[in-house]
């Protein structure tokens, strides 16, 4: 497959005729050949953007509506061909791949709700015979960052987001992914009647990566930051961002924990976590990196949950029992092989995997007895590695999901669910589920983290308060000269 950059509605050789290319993460084969673009491939995103921008935003909301609503019925209808290519480029397995399909369709849906939707209110006036109101209006070119995890389903929301409040679209897909997490998504959009030049796809050599992303960003006519990445790189972009004094929504890592109290259902508590901890290998920012588990249950939990450990075969999309599939690639094996060995010359106790990983496959690997010298007690593990820790009471259980500059999301599984929302309601993260594992990720409501997991929310009409601004509006009525005296 040979791709060049979307500009303008064409497809564009980089300017120099650079290509860089993608492969396949447990083949090291060529998957893709791209174009590599450079800072002048950039500017020419924007320009196609900036020249699009006024005609988008004041399209007739229904008929932005149509291709948000057309663009979920043909990304059901290539269901097959995104499954194929996201295990031949990411190395998703299928489960993954499919419910990355369904919901990027759904988010398209929902963005097609929210087109149509209230976009302001009336304010009460100090002023008599005055009409005042706030209204939102689209904010101009957005810079959209997409990663690699979730192709589809953060991809869309990368780019998508900011096309239904109105705005245009730069989008810089990830290196790793520069097929589904780009590319493919503007084949969607543009099939299904997106006009040209209001979304722009920039793919780049990972050399390339901080000279694109600084020359977008510093682009007088970018107005916003959409990030979906690393808190490490989330914290690159908003520093550039804020140089810029340019708003940025930035969603980013997680160490994320599930809490099993001691009236938790033992079965189904080893059946969420394994789900949470192991889906996608891991790289999920809303992964289960720490299960802690009332002390009174420990040893039942882990006998159980080692025991389903063991039955989650490691394998190639194409191999049919695989239930962890490979990482993204070699090097990011080894970086959670370095975490697990670390973790082991710190005296953690090892229950099951470790060992060296086979190019971008890495075992699946459980622990106890992390102590907090490890690297593995802190760092986002972003593979497939959790750790079992046990608690004796309910505030020692919110002290350890709370001790980690993350917060993104957490579980609580109980069956008491007023005791549940007690222990909830005194997590530091943007998300909890009660009776219910860390992946969770709907459409319609708000998405997004606290302290180091990010800034900003997507989803419903959070997306739309996100990229568009809010301005204050009146209509005076009636003259009233009165007030004008100098």
């Amino acid at each position: 497959m040979v791709r060049d950059l979307l500009i303008g509605g064409k497809n564009t050789p980089a300017a120099n005729g650079r290509t860089t290319t993608d492969v396949t993460p447990y083949t090291g084969e060529v998957f893709a050949t791209v174009a590599a673009a450079e800072p002048e491939d950039v500017t020419a995103a924007v320009d196609a953007a900036q020249a699009r921008f006024e005609s988008w935003a004041e399209l007739d909301p229904y008929a932005r509506r149509k291709i948000f609503v057309a663009a979920a019925d043909e990304m059901e209808r290539r269901g097959d061909e995104a499954v194929a290519l996201i295990a031949a480029e990411t190395g998703g397995l299928s489960g993954s791949a499919r419910f990355n399909v369904a919901r990027a369709a759904d988010i398209f849906r929902e963005l097609a709700a929210s087109i149509t939707a209230p976009l302001g209110e009336v304010l009460t006036s100090h002023e008599p015979n005055t009409l005042s109101m706030s209204m939102r209006a689209p904010m101009g070119v957005v810079a959209a960052l997409a990663p690699w995890n979730a192709p589809l389903i953060l991809g869309v929301r990368a780019a998508a987001a900011p096309l239904a409040a109105g705005n245009t679209v730069v989008l810089k897909p990830s290196e790793e992914a520069p097929i589904m997490s780009g590319l493919f998504i503007a084949d969607v959009l543009r099939d299904a009647g997106l006009p040209d030049g209001v979304l722009n796809v920039v793919t780049n050599d990972p050399a390339d990566a901080s000279a694109i992303v600084e020359t977008l960003i510093s682009d007088e006519r970018v107005r916003a930051v959409n990030f979906t990445g690393s808190s490490g790189v989330g914290r690159i972009i908003a520093s550039l961002a804020g140089k810029h004094l340019k708003p940025a929504v930035l969603e980013l890592g997680g160490k994320n924990s599930i809490i099993v109290l001691e009236d938790g259902d033992i079965d189904y508590a080893v059946a969420a976590t394994a789900f949470a901890a192991y889906s996608n290998a891991g790289q999920v920012c809303m992964s289960c990196d720490r299960i802690l588990v009332h002390e009174s249950r420990a040893q039942e939990f882990t006998e159980k949950f080692l025991a389903k450990v063991s039955t989650l075969a490691t394998g190639t999309p194409q191999d049919p029992d695989a239930k962890v599939g490979p990482m993204i690639n070699a090097a990011a094996a080894q970086r959670v092989s370095r975490l697990v060995a670390d973790a082991v010359a710190a005296g953690a106790k090892l229950l099951s995997g470790g060992g060296r990983p086979e190019g971008a496959i890495h075992p699946v690997t459980l622990f106890t007895d992390v102590p907090k010298e490890a690297q593995l007690f802190y760092a986002e593990t972003f593979g497939p590695v959790c750790s079992i820790d046990t608690f004796s009471s309910d505030d020692e259980a919110v002290a350890k999901a709370n001790d980690t500059e993350y917060g993104l999301t957490a579980g609580v599984i109980t069956e008491n669910s007023t005791r549940g929302l007690q222990v909830a309601l005194r997590l530091q993260t943007g998300i909890v589920h009660i009776n219910d594992q860390t992946l969770g990720d709907e459409p319609q409501v708000p998405f997004g983290g606290f302290k180091a997991s990010g800034v900003g929310r997507f989803g419903g009409r959070w997306s739309s308060e996100a990229f568009s601004n809010t301005r204050w509006v009146t209509i005076a009525t009636r003259h009233a000269n009165a007030k004008f005296r100098i």
